[in-house]
């Protein structure tokens, strides 16, 4: 097998294979039972009228490889946008070949032409290989700031109409 990769945007067509590769994400972070998406609900975030992420597909020979799923954000204090990567992912059999390096640097890529002030995203406090990797890139971890989420059933319970 080649080790030559390349990085192209996800396109519409792509929805099959990237819930696929979010499933095999799932199942690495012992997560598969919160799996809902479905390829509708992809085309739609990401190719619809109001799209609200983008992703990019890593390639080997052909195969798919990997993917990193990002949005944008904006930062009050710096006054600038900035890139949230969602998921990122290498399939298996291709790890320790770079991939998800190359696949971190294109978004940092995207998030420099965009005029970002930062990128950000987080990890599983329990997968240490991937706290390495990032650490190895020069990222830092955010110790002082705790994620708070409103689930589907949270937002309902606020509703107010």
């Amino acid at each position: 097998m080649t080790n030559e990769y390349a990085i192209r945007d996800a396109r519409p067509g792509d929805e099959g294979l990237l819930l696929s590769l979010i499933r095999e994400l799932a199942v690495y972070e012992r997560l598969a039972h919160e799996v809902v998406a479905d390829e509708a609900l992809l085309a739609d975030a990401l190719f619809g009228e109001h799209a609200t992420a983008a992703a990019v597909v890593a390639e080997q020979a052909g195969q798919p490889a990997g993917f990193a799923l990002y949005f944008f954000n904006f930062s009050t204090f710096l006054g600038r946008p900035g890139l949230y990567l969602e998921d990122l992912y290498v399939c298996a059999r291709f790890r320790g070949q770079g991939i998800g390096k190359a696949l971190l640097l294109h978004l940092a890529n995207i998030a420099r032409k965009r005029g970002c002030g930062r990128m950000e995203w987080s990890v599983l406090d329990w997968n240490q290989p991937a706290i390495d990797f990032y650490r190895s890139l020069g990222a830092v971890p955010m110790d002082e700031w705790t994620v708070f989420r409103l689930d589907r059933k949270g937002l309902e319970g606020l509703g107010g109409g």
